[in-house]
């Protein structure tokens, strides 16, 4: 079979060939480091030392690829010759309408370093290389103005064609390590401009094809992944709700009985989770609290974000001790749980639609990388637009921490009332206030801390669709309390000793969550802060470094480790009799080896042999996780 052929290696490392630079037809003199026979990619170096990794068709011998250069340039007339000593990325300059050079840095945002990122896009950024060949044409013919306008009047009009090959190149979401300089460091040289009308058509040209070619590599099982999940994701939720609402929620008792349809709908059921929404969104955009700055989008954009959560879930709790003082009986969130989880997955569902129609209408430049796969399916279930916002309310930074999150504590405290009411107790049990108390901290801390969720994944690289919408509204809400829902039925009394190691497996977790993450979203938003002079890091090419020290030292990702510990703790209160509320510590588990695998192949190919030198000197995997 085909298959179990030994693929053969036609480059060995340390071949000097010439491989052709993403999104050109220029050739340039590089030197073979490796290949990886399973992604079947050779990873080379450029003489200014820019890593990237190129099929096999993409490279050159040496000495055939000068041979068809010389008989070429003998066919060509002297006097038409081109420089071959241009950089890989032409140069452009930046007007009030879209232009090529904001289409070149959404091409490359994660190679540029924040700092940088942060400055107006007025000054051209260019790629350096060592060409392979420097020839005089150019310098003769910088006397001849004449001569020069004609040749980067051709140039451009063959930009738009040259973009087209793109597609061949395969440019990923973060495409390569590349040293940016500004063009002003060249001593002065000066670039020939296009006509206006010129450059704004070559600019849309771009704009249109580096769209529809910047696309990550499909996540979630790619395309087939993407319709197993949208009907796997809703029955999962639908079994966790059914079966911990059983007498005896053990395994053996698989299928749940299924009520009928009619049950499963409640218009007022609908109206709460309406209602619950809406109460927190005119929370949200009150003038109260901080305004945030995003991190810096591809056009160098910065999108502001009212950080006030802590305030909401002040309010919140307010609202909800004086409808209890009312005598409004929060136990209809219990007895009615598989009803609200129904109204809040058909809410989710309808968002979504939304997001994906108005997606249809978006620019270009605000897709999300990974959304943008041309599948429909796919593209509804991981998102299309980055930040879709009406005015200035932004859709996803809502949902992401505010109706579920908030949402979550709500559920809990109403499982502690349901407990009482159905155990006949004056007082919740230890194990529910445990429950609520350390998943309270939890939500409070991120909330406090809300302006850290900005230089998160979710909010920096990923599209708001049915996944992040569904998780939102749906997962976090009614999974995340599968252990205060358990305790309702299933009392599990603690000693006293017991307790006491739970509250300290918790605060040990949670000390080592909130102080790698602190130290982690610092480090992000400004490298360079004098307070961080003591953290060691290991530079890149791509303009980031690597952070080596204080708890990310000890551990490539310390921040999931204390995750892993408060999940724990959330889960030892309901004891060991049934498996169904170690849902969390199981889900999470899973959730973080498929990061594990996912970012330890991603970075390897984005910060090559920096990432190398990161595994030598952060030997403790504990799930690791680029940031």
């Amino acid at each position: 079979m085909l298959s179990m052929k030994m693929p053969t290696v036609k480059y060995q490392r340390g071949d000097t060939v010439m491989g052709r630079w993403p999104g050109s037809s220029l050739y340039y003199e590089v030197k073979v480091l490796r290949f990886d026979a399973k992604s079947q990619l050779y990873t080379v170096i450029y003489k200014d030392g820019t890593e990237l990794e190129l099929k096999e068709q993409d490279i050159k011998s040496a000495a055939g690829f000068q041979t068809r250069s010389r008989s070429r340039s003998r066919s060509r007339s002297p006097g038409r010759r081109r420089s071959r000593s241009r950089s890989p990325a032409r140069t452009t300059r930046r007007s009030s309408s879209r232009t090529a050079a904001v289409v070149a840095a959404a091409a490359i945002t994660d190679s540029v370093p924040p700092s940088r990122r942060d400055t107006k896009l007025k000054d051209t950024l260019e790629v350096r290389l060592s060409p392979l060949q420097q020839t005089k044409a150019a310098e003769n013919n910088s006397n001849n103005k004449h001569e020069k306008k004609e040749e980067k009047q051709k140039e451009e009009n063959n930009m738009a064609n040259k973009v087209n090959e793109t597609s061949e190149a395969k440019v990923e979401a973060e495409p390569a390590r590349y040293n940016l300089r500004r063009r002003k460091d060249d001593g002065g040289a000066k670039p020939a401009a296009a006509e206006p009308e010129q450059q704004e058509e070559v600019a849309a040209k771009m704009a249109a094809t580096l769209t529809a070619t910047l696309s990550t590599p499909l996540d979630f099982g790619g395309k087939l992944g993407a319709y197993f999940w949208l009907l796997f994701l809703p029955a999962w939720v639908l079994f966790l709700v059914l079966q911990v609402n059983l007498e005896d929620p053990s395994l053996t008792n698989f299928p749940p009985p299924l009520p009928p349809l009619e049950a499963l709908l409640d218009v007022q059921a609908f109206g709460f989770v309406i209602l619950w929404i809406l109460f927190q969104a005119v929370l949200y955009i009150l003038p109260v609290g901080k305004l945030s700055e995003g991190m810096p989008l591809r056009s160098g954009e910065r999108l502001k974000y009212r950080t006030n959560g802590f305030f909401a879930i002040v309010v919140s709790a307010v609202a909800v001790a004086a409808a209890v003082y009312q005598g409004v009986d929060l136990t209809y969130i219990h007895s009615h749980f598989l009803q609200l989880a129904v109204a809040s997955f058909l809410i989710s569902v309808l968002l979504s639609v939304y997001l994906y129609v108005r997606s249809r209408y978006t620019s270009p430049e605000q897709l999300a990388l990974g959304g943008n796969s041309g599948n429909v399916v796919y593209d509804f279930f991981k998102g299309r637009e980055l930040n879709p916002r009406i005015k200035d309310f932004d859709l996803k930074f809502f949902c992401e921490m505010r109706p579920g999150l908030i949402g979550w504590c709500l559920i809990n405290f109403a499982m502690a009332l349901a407990e009482m009411k159905k155990q006949g107790l004056d007082a919740p049990s230890n194990p529910m206030i445990l429950v609520n108390l350390f998943q309270l901290l939890y939500v409070v801390d991120g909330l406090w801390n809300e302006e850290a969720i900005l230089t998160t994944m979710d909010l920096m690289h990923d599209g708001f669709g049915f996944m992040l919408a569904f998780g939102d509204l749906v997962w976090v809400p009614f999974t995340y309390t599968m252990q205060s829902y358990y305790l309702v039925s299933h009392p599990n009394p603690l000693s006293l000793p017991a307790l006491t190691a739970i509250v300290i497996l918790k605060l040990v977790g949670f000390y080592i969550f909130r102080k790698s993450n602190s130290e982690k979203n610092a480090f992000r938003r400004n490298p360079s802060d004098p307070k961080l002079s003591y953290l060691k890091t290991i530079p890149t090419a791509t303009g980031k470094s690597l952070l080596v020290s204080g708890w990310w030292g000890v551990v490539r990702h310390p921040n999931y480790l204390g995750d892993l510990i408060m999940a724990l703790a959330w889960s030892l209160p309901c004891g060991f009799s049934h498996l169904l509320p170690w849902y969390y510590m199981i889900y999470f588990i899973i959730l973080l080896v498929h990061r594990d695998s996912r970012d330890m192949s991603e970075c390897r190919r984005k910060y090559g042999s920096a990432w190398d030198e990161y595994c030598r000197t952060v030997r403790y995997r504990i799930i690791p996780r680029v940031y």
